[in-house]
C-alpha cells in the first residue's frame, strides 16, 4: 500500500490512561506507522500506516507484546473448486492478503476456511470477494454476527461479572470470619485458603497487566492495585506460616486477608460498573449498526430472490415494499414512495421519493413499493460512512486531553513514591502499633489513587457528544473539531446552496445584440452549460427543457467563473461579468437583485440571463440564533454584490464579501484567523473546499458535493442551517462536561491521596481504611462516566 491507510484496531486489556500511552508507543515502533492515537474510553487505536497487510499484523503483534490484546473475530467460510494443496495455498494467500486478516487456515477435505480477522478493518464480505477473485467460489458457512465488537464486549462483561460474583462471595466470608469468631473459618490457615483464590484467580487480571507493564519498564493502575493488595496478602501469609517472626511483646500479628480480598472485589465491581457505563457512551453506534437490514429482495434474471445483505452487489435491482427497511444506498428506477430518513438526517418529516431520487440504506420505506438500483453497499454506504466517521471521531484525542495525559504519564511513579514515604514516616515516627498504621496508610494511598478517572474524563464526553450529534444529523470528524467549535467567534457562510435553496431559476432573458432570438440565446447558453454541475448552470439547462441542445466540440469549466467552449468554429463563453472581462470582453454589469449570467459568441456579447435563488426557510432564524450566541456572521460568495447583499439583508448577516474566487474566499478566512478570530466556514460546493479546509472548523452541508464534505470537520447531513448553532452548542456542552470531569478527577486525587496518607489523623481526624479507599477509587471512575452520560439528556 503506497498511500496512507487509516485503520481502527480494537484494543483489549487497557485499564487506565497510562495503558493507552503504552499501546500508542508500541504501535509507533512500526516503521510503516505515520500516526497513531489510542483512546482509553473507546478502547480503540486509530492508526495511519503506509504498510501492507503484513505490517498491520506486525502492529497487532507489537500491541500483544506490550501485554494487551486485539479484539478479533473468527468465522468459517465454505470454499469450492479446490482440487489440490496448491489450491489451498492460493486460497490462504488470497485471504491473508486482505488487510485486517490475522490468521487463515484452509482445509481441503472439508472445503472450508477458518479466518480470524479484525472486524473494524475488514469483514467477511471482503474476504469472500478476495477468494472469488482468486478463481474459487466462497460463501459464508454460518450466520455472521454483524456487531462482532459489541458481541465481544458483552462476552467480556459477562466474564467479569462471574469473576466479581465469585470474588464477592469469598470476600464476604473472609470479612465475616475476620470480624467474628467463626469455628474453622476464623482459623488463620482457613483465611489464607479463602483469600488465595481471590488474590490469584479473581485478581489475576491485575497481575497480568502489571507484569506486562513491568516487562516494558512501565507502570499503570494495575501496578498500584497489585503492590497494595500483594503487600497485605503476602504479609498476612508470612504471619500465618511464620508467626514467631512477626510477634511483638506476645501480641499475635494482625492479618490483612480481608483488606486484600475486599479491595480486589470492590475494584472488580468498579470495573464492572465502568464497563457497563462505557458501553452506554457508544450507544449511538450500536443503534446505527442495528439499523442495517439483514436481507434484501433482489431481481436477478427476472426472478425475485431474498438474499443476505452481504450478497447484494453494486448494480443489483432491489425491490423494496412498504414498511421495509431499505437495505442499501441506490437510485429509484420504478415506483414512488415516502421515506423516513430520520435515522440519517435526524429529520422526522418523511421525504417523498420518485424515479431518479437517491435513497439510503437503513432508512424506512413508508408507503409505496419501488425498485432501485444498488449504488453503494456495506462500508461505502451513507450509513456505513456515518458509523465509520463516528468511530474515528470517538477514537481521536481532543487537545484538552493532553493535560490529563501528561499527568497520567507520571502519576503512578509519583503515587508509589508517596505511598513508600507514607509507610516510612508512620513506621518510624508514628505511635505504636506503628507497623499496622504504616501498612494500612501505605495500602490506602496506593488504592485510592485513580489515573482511570483522568483517562476517562475527556474521551467519554467526546463519545457521548459525537453520538448525540450523529443522532441529530451532525457528523463530527474528530475530537479536535468538537473542542474548537465551542470557541467559534465568526461564522462565514457561502450563499448559493448554503443560505439559499441552491436551486436557482431563470427569471428573465435580455438580448444585448439583436442577432439572436430568445430561444436561440437560451439554446446556445444551455448547450454550453449542459456539461456543468453548478446550480446556476443547471437552472439555465432546466429552462431550456424541450429545446434540442447541441454538443460542444470542446468544453472547459472555470471554477467560480463560468464555462467556455467551441461549436462549429465559434467561441462560446457563458459566465459572470468578471469572468467575461477576464476573457477580454467588455461587459456593463446589470443592476439585478439576482445573479446575472452573460453569453458571448466570438467575443461579442449576446444576452444576459437573470437568475434568482430563494433563501432557505430557516436561514434567518439560524443567523439570529448564531447572533444570540455572540457569534459574528459574514457571507462569502462568488455571486454579484447586488444579489449577495439582497440575500444578506433578508438573512440578517452582518458583512458581505461578493464576487469571490475560491482563492479569495481562502484569503479572507486566513485574514480572520490572523486577527486571532476562531472562524468557521459553512459551505456545500467545490469552490468552498479550500476555505472549509483552512477554517478553524469547516462545516459542510450534507446536501452538497462530496469534496466539500471531505474537506470539512463537521458535516450537517440534512443541510439544515439551524444545525450550525446546534453543533456549536453541542461543543460548548461537551467541553463543559470535560472540564467538570477533569476538575473532579484532579480534585479527587489531590484530596484523596493526602487523606489516605493519614493527614487528617494529625489533626485528630479519622484514618482511611483501605477498603473504603478502594470503594472511593471504583466510584471515581464511574462518576466521571456517569457525568458524561448526562450529556445525552441536555437539550441543544
Amino acid at each position: 500500500m503506497k498511500d496512507d491507510t487509516h485503520i481502527t484496531i480494537p484494543v483489549t486489556g487497557m485499564t487506565c490512561a497510562v495503558c493507552a500511552q503504552s499501546v500508542e508507543k508500541a504501535i509507533r515502533k512500526n516503521a510503516s506507522v505515520t500516526a497513531a492515537s489510542v483512546n482509553f474510553a473507546s478502547e480503540k487505536a486509530i492508526v495511519t500506516t503506509s504498510g501492507s497487510p503484513a505490517d498491520i499484523n506486525a502492529i497487532v503483534n507489537l500491541i500483544k507484546e506490550e501485554g494487551y490484546g486485539v479484539l478479533t473475530t473468527k468465522a468459517t467460510i465454505s470454499v469450492s473448486d479446490m482440487s489440490c494443496a496448491a489450491c489451498v495455498a492460493a486460497v490462504e494467500g488470497a485471504i491473508s492478503a486482505v488487510s485486517g486478516v490475522t490468521a487463515a487456515s484452509v482445509n481441503l477435505a472439508t472445503e472450508t476456511a477458518t479466518v480470524e480477522y479484525i472486524p473494524t478493518i475488514t469483514g467477511l464480505d471482503e474476504i469472500i470477494r478476495a477468494v472469488n477473485a482468486a478463481g474459487y467460489k466462497a460463501k459464508a458457512a454460518d450466520e455472521i454476527v454483524k456487531d462482532t465488537e459489541r458481541h465481544e464486549r458483552q462476552r467480556q462483561y459477562a466474564s467479569l461479572k462471574r469473576t466479581f460474583i465469585g470474588s464477592a462471595v469469598m470476600s464476604a466470608i473472609i470479612m465475616a470470619a475476620s470480624m467474628v469468631d467463626i469455628p474453622i473459618l476464623s482459623n488463620p490457615y482457613a483465611l489464607f485458603a479463602l483469600a488465595a483464590p481471590v488474590q490469584f484467580i479473581a485478581g489475576m487480571r491485575f497481575y497480568r497487566a502489571a507484569i506486562a507493564a513491568i516487562r516494558h519498564l512501565s507502570t499503570n493502575m494495575n501496578t498500584l492495585v497489585v503492590v497494595g493488595t500483594s503487600a497485605a496478602f503476602f504479609y498476612s501469609a508470612f504471619a500465618v506460616f511464620f508467626p514467631d517472626r512477626v510477634t511483638h511483646d506476645g501480641m499475635a500479628p494482625h492479618l490483612y486477608f480481608d483488606t486484600s480480598a475486599v479491595i480486589i472485589t470492590l475494584i472488580l465491581f468498579g470495573r464492572l460498573l465502568e464497563l457497563r457505563a462505557k458501553g452506554q457512551t457508544s450507544e449511538a453506534i450500536k443503534k446505527l449498526i442495528g439499523l442495517q437490514a439483514k436481507t434484501a429482495s433482489i431481481l436477478r434474471d427476472n426472478v425475485e430472490t431474498a438474499v443476505a445483505i452481504d450478497d447484494v452487489a453494486v448494480g443489483d435491482i432491489v425491490i423494496v415494499r412498504p414498511g421495509e427497511r431499505i437495505p442499501v444506498d441506490g437510485t429509484l428506477i420504478e415506483g414512488n414512495s415516502s421515506v423516513d430518513e430520520s435515522t440519517i438526517t435526524g429529520e422526522g418529516i418523511p421525504v417523498d421519493k420518485a424515479k431518479g431520487d437517491i435513497v439510503y440504506g437503513g432508512t424506512v420505506n413508508l408507503y409505496g413499493a419501488f425498485k432501485m438500483t444498488a449504488s453503494r453497499i456495506g462500508k461505502a454506504s451513507m450509513l456505513g460512512s456515518i458509523i465509520r466517521l463516528i468511530e474515528e471521531a470517538q477514537a481521536t484525542k481532543a487537545p484538552i486531553q493532553r493535560l490529563a495525559d501528561r499527568a497520567a504519564s507520571v502519576f503512578v511513579p509519583v503515587v508509589m513514591a508517596i505511598a513508600s514515604l507514607t509507610f516510612l514516616l508512620w513506621y518510624f515516627l508514628g505511635a505504636a502499633p506503628s507497623f499496622n498504621r504504616a501498612m494500612m496508610s501505605f495500602i490506602a494511598v496506593l488504592i485510592i489513587a485513580c489515573p482511570c478517572a483522568l483517562g476517562l474524563a475527556t474521551p467519554t464526553a467526546v463519545m457521548v457528544g459525537t453520538g448525540k450529534g450523529a443522532q441529530r444529523g451532525i457528523l463530527i470528524k474528530g475530537a479536535e473539531a468538537l473542542e474548537t467549535a465551542h470557541k467559534i467567534q465568526v461564522v462565514a457562510l457561502d450563499k448559493t446552496g448554503t443560505l439559499t435553496e441552491g436551486r436557482p431559476a431563470l427569471t428573465g432573458i435580455e438580448l444585448l445584440n439583436g442577432s439572436l432570438s430568445e430561444q436561440e440565446a437560451l439554446r446556445t447558453a444551455a448547450s454550453a452549460e449542459n456539461n456543468s454541475a453548478h446550480p446556476i448552470a443547471r437552472s439555465i439547462v432546466a429552462a431550456a427543457h424541450g429545446i434540442a441542445l447541441f454538443e460542444l466540440d470542446s468544453f472547459v469549466s472555470i471554477t467560480g467563473g463560468g464555462v467556455k467552449g467551441q461549436y462549429k468554429g465559434s467561441d462560446i463563453i457563458v459566465g459572470s461579468a468578471r469572468f467575461l472581462r477576464d476573457e477580454g470582453i467588455n461587459v456593463e454589469e446589470k443592476d439585478n437583485v439576482g445573479t446575472t449570467v452573460y453569453l458571448a459568441i466570438d467575443r461579442k456579447l449576446q444576452a444576459a440571463f437573470s437568475i434568482s435563488d430563494a433563501i432557505k426557510g430557516q436561514a434567518k432564524a439560524a443567523v439570529a440564533k448564531l447572533k444570540s450566541m455572540g457569534i459574528e456572521t459574514i457571507m462569502l460568495t462568488g455571486d454579484n454584490r447586488h444579489a449577495a447583499e439582497a440575500i444578506a439583508r433578508e438573512a440578517g448577516i452582518d458583512k458581505v464579501y461578493a464576487q469571490l474566487l475560491p482563492n479569495e474566499k481562502l484569503a479572507i478566512i486566513k485574514k480572520l484567523k490572523s486577527e486571532n478570530k476562531i472562524t468557521a466556514m459553512v459551505g456545500d460546493g467545490i469552490n468552498d473546499a479550500p476555505a472549509l479546509a483552512e477554517a478553524d472548523v469547516g462545516i459542510a452541508l450534507g446536501t452538497g458535493m462530496d469534496i466539500a464534505m471531505e474537506a470539512a470537520d463537521i458535516t450537517l447531513v440534512k443541510g439544515d442551517l439551524m444545525a450550525v448553532a446546534d453543533a456549536i452548542k453541542l461543543s460548548r456542552l461537551t467541553i463543559g462536561t470535560i472540564k467538570e470531569n477533569l476538575f473532579w478527577a484532579f480534585f479527587y486525587n489531590i484530596v484523596g491521596i493526602p487523606v489516605a496518607a493519614g493527614v487528617l489523623t494529625l489533626f485528630g481526624g479519622p484514618s482511611l481504611n483501605p477498603m473504603i479507599a478502594s470503594l472511593a477509587m471504583a466510584f471515581s471512575s464511574v462518576s466521571v462516566v456517569s457525568n458524561s452520560l448526562r450529556l445525552k439528556k441536555k437539550r441543544l
